[in-house]
């Protein structure tokens, strides 16, 4: 079949959805196209379960999610290959607190994301994304310990897109807290830019590409082709066979550009990229 070769992982915000945090109608035919061609479709994404719960039954697949950029896979109605951090959580609250106690700290569990303080604007965010949440205090000590990130003051009107506006002096504190927690845990986790104004910590070596290449093994497909937007992207995108963000991403530079998000940028990968490195191969 025409995608048979073809493994096609792509990053779930401002890549597959739109910047109101939809997906573009022309994706998803294009998806449904490419997957009843043989193609191996599936959301390559630092979501939670708890953030990402709305669409593992609905936004279609054809292979496990790869979920917490990389740290787990969903499929089959399970969590698996889960990658948890290897220092005790109270250790890192108390540390991260320490530092930066005017930060909202964040675990993202399977259950729910547990936060520090449960702020108007962090419940308005979490009620956005669709996402249970709870004190941090109220966490479970068997939640797998997958993910946590650092984020700063959200208003009323809290969104995803709220993540990605960032004012210089927002930009120089989030560098600075990106800059420490590398200090702090290296040799133990592995830290990633999200957005300007998130930054999300989980164990070493994972990665996006490293999920995506061992699904593309387990898989045997002989091409990954990957999509992406952000800087924790990056490494999929600098690790794929071939690489495309869309134009208006924050990458957009660094790669191989096709359109917008709000256009269909995954539909553009699918319908113009995909048969040129097929008819090239």
């Amino acid at each position: 079949m025409l995608f048979s070769d073809v493994l096609l992982t792509v990053d779930f915000d401002r890549t597959l959805t739109a910047q109101n945090s939809t997906i573009p109608e022309r994706n998803l035919e294009a998806i449904a196209y490419f997957m009843e061609n043989g193609g191996a479709f599936t959301v390559n994404t630092g979501r939670s379960i708890p953030t990402f719960r709305q669409y593992l039954y609905t936004l279609p697949h054809s292979a496990p999610f790869l979920l917490y950029n990389g740290g787990a896979t969903w499929q089959d109605g399970r969590l698996d290959n889960i990658r948890e951090i290897p220092v005790p959580l109270e250790q890192v609250v108390s540390e991260v607190s320490a530092k930066y106690p005017d930060l909202n700290l964040e675990v993202q569990g399977v259950a729910a994301h547990f936060c520090n303080r449960i702020t108007p604007g962090v419940k308005a965010f979490y009620d956005f994304m669709k996402c249970d949440y709870a004190p941090l205090s109220q966490r479970d000590p068997a939640e797998p310990f997958l993910k946590f990130s650092l984020f700063g003051y959200l208003d009323e009107h809290a969104s995803v897109d709220s993540l990605f506006h960032a004012t210089a002096e927002e930009m120089a504190e989030m560098d600075a807290v990106e800059q420490w927690l590398k200090d702090t845990y290296a040799g133990k986790a592995a830290v990633f830019r999200a957005a300007p104004r998130i930054v999300d910590v989980q164990a070493n070596g994972v990665s996006k590409i490293r999920s995506a290449r061992n699904l593309q093994a387990q898989m045997g497909r002989k091409i990954l082709v990957c999509v992406g937007d952000a800087e924790n992207d990056r490494p999929m995108l600098e690790g794929a066979d071939f690489a495309y963000v869309p134009a208006d991403g924050v990458i957009a530079g660094a790669f191989d550009r096709v359109c917008g998000c709000d256009d269909g940028a995954v539909a553009d990968v699918i319908y113009k990229k995909i048969p040129e490195i097929l008819k090239n191969s």
